[in-house]
């Protein structure tokens, strides 16, 4: 026991301290090392009003997106500008979410389950689940195809069907909520009766007045000087007219890696060397195809529509004979004549198409095209036939019609009828999705039409060429980092110096460059008077520097110096007019004062800020109605846009247009309104709300 106490006596302190110290540094290990903590780099790349967009949420959606714009794709791929779509969309849609979501709840507004399921079976549902399940043949809802979707549900082991159809209840919710709060919004405007009847009175009558202008151009600008601190106070005073996005501004210059004589020389000996080939081959197809950057086209094209340089002498190119090379963009090219004949331009044909790429027997599908081709024959009506066994959605509304030309991307079977065929012929030809009746309506415009190969080799920057132009921007990029040695090295080097202004976070696309995303990102990290590294975009290196920063808020006076000096040299001019002219009792008192003629305006209406001899000038308009001033006496000097006025009322006379019904008047202007609430509603949340953007420091 004496152990003990001898310990507690000796080491108490001790033990204290160390309990804080453990204390302490859990503490820190959580600030520097905890979610929140100090040196974690941030993952939100937004935020709306206190709510996060997490970096692993926002790239779930985008992969979404990308999925969904991948299926509309040909070719299942999609570019690098539909990605930066996507990425906005996506964005917009989290603002809306978050933005939109607390407007109804602070309203009330919601969608209930059993409104939910009337949006589906309803009487009349939803446009968006009849989009879902729009028959692409009839172009019709098809209820019995959603009612076995929704049955069917249940039995889906994978669950993506049930997926898919939370998805679509989401956003048939979500139109719904948003439904319901414009229409809430739209039925609070409201145009009082007063307020048209005033409106009508203020426009019932035109004034014709007299008038002395003296412009602000009368005092040359170089007697008016101006300091910083007045500039900057109008800007303080002013606001809201200098209301700022964040941006950057770049100077860059481009070294260009084009081909050189060399390399056009070689992509000349190379079309030598298959030359020979194109003018002796049976398979002109294959070969073109093997070889040639423009694929073959297997038809006719009509003589005015050949959009190829040198197309009059193509065009009278005997058949078998070959002409060129000739330059084509980056491309030289040999054109070889194989057929000419007289074809129409145009040609008006209906169908009726029997699929086989549905698994249809193709025996069944020909026994069926050829029932229906004896029955129109004997008199049934083709746009019936249509309308109850075609399986071409596109041309069931159109009776089966189509106009089309040489250059209409229809097979091959298809349009050799159409255009080697003669009007009212009717028959029945196979491709590849199944057999078509083809009826000829019409053909017009004959004119001759030419079968032609184009064999094009393209001409690119050879290793060698490319490697010159990176050295060279290597070479200028490592001996200027500073802003100050960039100048003097563009002037001495005789560079073509170029600008990229007003550059937002997400933009990924600068002027004179194309897509630039890691040059934008570059000057969102950099200093200002920072030089880049080179970049590297597609046959180009640049080299920028960062030369402007602008922040969120308002302009800083070097950004708007001369807007700002030219308003307020206008004021001081506008004080020294005024002060000329003090308050004149007449007219001509004003003119002798100012050296200026008395003029004459008519028709004035106070619905319009415009004075058809003096432009825009809205304070002489309101002055010309002013009642204390009337007829009888001249007004003081007003301050206008182009100068200082002085003004006296000769009389009014009635308005020309005879006035509207209070009630139209009324109506009109409160459907004017509600109409632009559906674009500008949205805009107007978004503006009060609290937006943090920082996508651009992860893309």
């Amino acid at each position: 026991m004496s152990v003990i106490q001898k310990i507690r006596d000796k080491y108490a302190v001790v033990i204290v301290v160390v309990i804080c110290l453990a204390i302490v540094s859990f503490l820190l290990q959580d600030a520097f090392f905890g979610r929140n903590s100090l040196f974690r780099r941030s993952t939100t790349v937004g935020e709306v009003n206190g709510e996060e967009l997490d970096i692993s949420e926002y790239q779930r959606r985008i992969q979404d997106a990308e999925a969904g714009a991948r299926q509309q794709m040909p070719n299942g791929n999609i570019d690098e500008q539909t990605r930066q779509y996507i990425r906005e969309q996506v964005w917009n849609q989290f603002l809306n979410e978050q933005i939109m979501q607390a407007q109804y709840e602070k309203l009330g507004i919601a969608v209930t389950e059993a409104e939910l399921v009337d949006q589906f079976n309803g009487k009349n549902p939803n446009p968006i689940v009849v989009q879902q399940f729009t028959n692409p043949q009839t172009g019709e809802f098809d209820r019995a195809a959603m009612q076995q979707a929704l049955q069917s549900v249940g039995q889906d082991a994978s669950g993506r069907m049930r997926q898919a159809l939370r998805q679509l209840e989401d956003v048939v919710t979500q139109s719904q909520l948003q439904k319901k709060y414009v229409a809430l919004v739209k039925q609070a405007v409201y145009y009082p009766k007063w307020l048209a009847a005033q409106q009508q009175q203020d426009n019932s009558q035109n004034a014709n007045l007299s008038y002395v202008n003296v412009p602000y151009a009368t005092i040359p600008d170089s007697t008016i000087a101006v300091t910083d601190a007045e500039l900057n106070k109008y800007i303080t005073d002013h606001q809201s007219l200098f209301k700022t996005e964040e941006g950057r501004k770049v100077e860059y210059v481009s070294f260009d890696a084009l081909p050189s004589a060399a390399d056009t020389a070689a992509a000349l000996e190379q079309l030598a060397a298959l030359r020979q080939e194109m003018d002796t081959t049976e398979d002109i197809e294959g070969f073109i195809n093997r070889n040639s950057e423009i694929k073959y086209y297997d038809g006719y094209v009509s003589k005015s529509a050949l959009m190829v340089p040198n197309k009059d002498t193509i065009a009278s190119l005997p058949i078998g004979t070959i002409y060129g090379p000739y330059e084509d963009n980056n491309l030289l090219v040999l054109a070889k004549m194989l057929d000419r004949k007289t074809m129409p331009d145009s040609v008006k044909v209906r169908h009726i198409l029997i699929g086989t790429q549905q698994g249809l027997a193709d025996s069944v599908a020909k026994a069926r095209i050829d029932s229906i081709e004896r029955a129109i024959r004997g008199g049934a009506s083709f746009a019936e036939m249509v309308t109850k066994y075609s399986d071409d959605p596109g041309s069931k509304s159109t009776g089966g019609e189509y106009d089309i030309t040489p250059a209409t991307p229809f097979v091959k079977e298809f349009k050799d009828f159409a255009f080697d065929g003669k009007p009212g012929q009717m028959k029945v030809v196979k491709t590849q999705f199944g057999y078509h009746l083809i009826e000829i309506l019409r053909q017009q415009n004959f004119g001759p039409a030419l079968k032609v190969a184009y064999l094009s080799i393209p001409v690119d920057a050879s290793k060698e060429t490319d490697s010159k132009a990176y050295a060279a921007a290597s070479e200028f990029a490592g001996k200027n980092r500073d802003w100050k040695s960039f100048e003097k090295s563009v002037q001495e080097k005789g560079y073509n110096k170029r600008l990229g202004d007003n550059i937002r976070p997400m933009d990924f696309m600068i002027p004179g460059i194309g897509q630039a995303r890691e040059l934008v990102r570059w000057a969102y990290e950099a200093k200002k008077g920072d030089v880049s590294n080179v970049f590297t975009f597609e046959n180009k290196y640049v080299v920028a520097v960062l030369t402007g920063i602008r922040k969120e808020g308002t302009a800083s006076l070097e950004e708007v110096r001369p807007q700002v000096e030219a308003e307020v040299k206008k004021q001081k001019k506008a004080e020294q007019l005024i002060a000329k002219l003090q308050n004149p009792a007449t007219l001509d008192a004003a003119a002798k004062a100012s050296s200026q003629p008395v003029q004459q305006a008519e028709g004035i209406s106070f619905s319009s800020p415009f004075v058809a001899s003096l432009g825009f000038e809205p304070r002489v308009v309101g002055a010309a109605f002013n009642k204390n001033w009337g007829t009888q006496k001249v007004s003081a000097p007003i301050e206008g846009n182009a100068g200082v006025y002085v003004i006296k009322v000769d009389s009014y006379q009635p308005a020309a247009q005879p006035a509207q019904d209070l009630d139209n008047q009324r109506m009109a202007y409160e459907q004017s309104v509600k109409g632009m609430l559906d674009q500008q509603l949205f805009e107007v949340l978004k503006k009060q709300s609290d937006v943090e953007d920082n996508r651009g420091k992860f893309f």
